[in-house]
């Protein structure tokens, strides 16, 4: 692959493990509205395409459009207090994102969650480790797989397009990629199995975020 000298990474299910906190979220949000839960299989198929696909996946098809946003609000609320909880960065993806950054990479992270809980995991997690910027769901910024993001985020860092390389774990990465012009190297330990990955068009896929690495060329 071209020697890229900008990444551009998802976050769940591609930096970090997120799932149990995500769940753990919906099904409190469902109890307080005295909602049956969801189990973890069914909240991992609906993740990708930010917290309000989510909960409206999560919800009963009879609820109505007032109740769901309440569900939303109680999912919101207790996420931001509780993001950290279980999450953790995948096995070597600090290790790796260290050595791209002494490789002179420059990288962003554009994630579908609200920017608050993606400003306070880059501090906890990827600031240190070299991650330069990271841009949530916010106002004005359609989500994922628009581009408008990804395009925010490359101006951030002075970047264009043609530069960058984007890494991510659904489908919804491979459209994001696509509809940005830009190359996307899709990971198999996230959110969607390697088939899925495959049937999603995926033609680049790593196992491990020392393949990362070894595929931009840093040594």
């Amino acid at each position: 692959m071209a020697n890229y000298p900008v990444i551009v990474f998802d976050l769940d299910g591609t930096l970090l493990d997120t799932l149990h906190d995500l769940h753990a979220a919906v099904n409190h949000a469902l109890s307080v509205h005295a909602m049956p839960p969801r189990s973890l299989a069914e909240v991992r198929r609906a993740l990708g395409h930010g917290v309000a696909y989510l909960v409206r996946q999560s919800v009963p098809n009879d609820t109505s459009e007032e109740t769901l946003q309440a569900v939303l609000a109680s999912f919101r609320s207790f996420y931001l207090a509780h993001s950290m909880d279980y999450t953790r960065p995948y096995d070597g993806v600090l290790e790796a994102a260290a050595r791209l950054k002494g490789g002179g990479k420059r990288m962003a992270i554009v994630s579908n969650k609200p920017d608050a809980a993606v400003q306070d995991l880059h501090r906890r997690f990827f600031s240190a480790a070299g991650i330069d910027i990271a841009v949530g769901e916010r106002d004005g910024v359609p989500r994922k797989p628009d581009p408008a993001a990804v395009f925010a985020a490359l101006a951030r860092l002075g970047a264009e397009p043609s530069e960058a390389v984007y890494v991510g774990d659904s489908e919804v990465d491979l459209e994001t990629a696509r509809r940005a012009g830009l190359p996307c190297i899709a990971v198999a330990w996230g959110f969607r199995d390697e088939g899925e990955l495959i049937a999603a068009g995926a033609h680049t896929i790593i196992h491990h975020p020392d393949e990362l690495v070894q595929l931009l060329n840093v040594e």
